[in-house]
């Protein structure tokens, strides 16, 4: 999913309201953020957000803010992985004032990880989740946004390019700017063919969501 693509995407959401939830989440996680190094990304053993990782760095990049470039913290590291993909739990016992940690889990936060989000929150970490709507996870977050797997308009993995985007503060590009005004113009109450054709581009660009 390219920049455009994501404009497009979020001028699409935008009358939903889930928009809004994801530009609030956004930028909570970038007003936290102190300096190099002090974002800390983790998932569950089965689920590393490599995607979220990359989303961010990309996204750091291009705006020139390097303290929203995350550090991705791993389960199992093997041995003789690259400095920045050899990062293990053990980072976590690090964490205090002043350093973010981020939970992306699109499965229930097992025990041992919940267990390390309250040792981290413990010790003064500002921490956020994005999940499928996991209760046990949420109530140990500062800052939560949660993707239902049955009721949320994007799939998790088009979530992780929404939050991305909107943690950086990206610009509206002239796609987005084009498919709000389609949108104002024609309400999909008035445009049942127009809100059809609009529900197809939206699959094509975030993916359909599982049955």
């Amino acid at each position: 999913m390219n920049s455009e693509q994501v404009a497009t995407l979020r001028a699409l959401l935008a009358p939903t309201g889930w928009l809004d939830r994801t530009t609030q989440f956004g930028g909570a996680l970038r007003r936290s953020a102190r300096g190099p190094h002090c974002l800390l990304l983790v998932g569950t053993a089965t689920a590393e957000p490599w995607h979220m990782a990359a989303h961010l760095a990309d996204e750091s990049r291009l705006a020139g803010l390097p303290e929203l470039e995350p550090t991705l913290v791993r389960w199992s590291p093997p041995a003789g992985a690259p400095a920045h993909l050899s990062v293990g739990l053990d980072r976590l016992r690090e964490a205090g004032r002043g350093q973010t940690l981020l939970v992306v889990s699109p499965e229930l936060a097992p025990a041992e990880l919940l267990e390390r989000v309250h040792d981290v929150r413990r010790l003064g970490a500002t921490v956020f989740a994005l999940d499928r709507g996991d209760a046990d996870l949420d109530e140990l977050a500062h800052e939560s946004l949660a993707v239902p797997v049955r009721s949320a308009p994007v799939t998790f993995d088009a979530a992780q390019h929404l939050v991305s985007a909107a943690t950086t503060g990206a610009p509206v590009t002239l796609a987005a700017s084009r498919a709000h005004r389609l949108s104002s113009l024609h309400g999909a109450e008035q445009q049942p063919g127009l809100r059809a054709r609009l529900a197809r581009l939206l699959d094509t660009v975030a993916g359909t969501q599982p049955d």
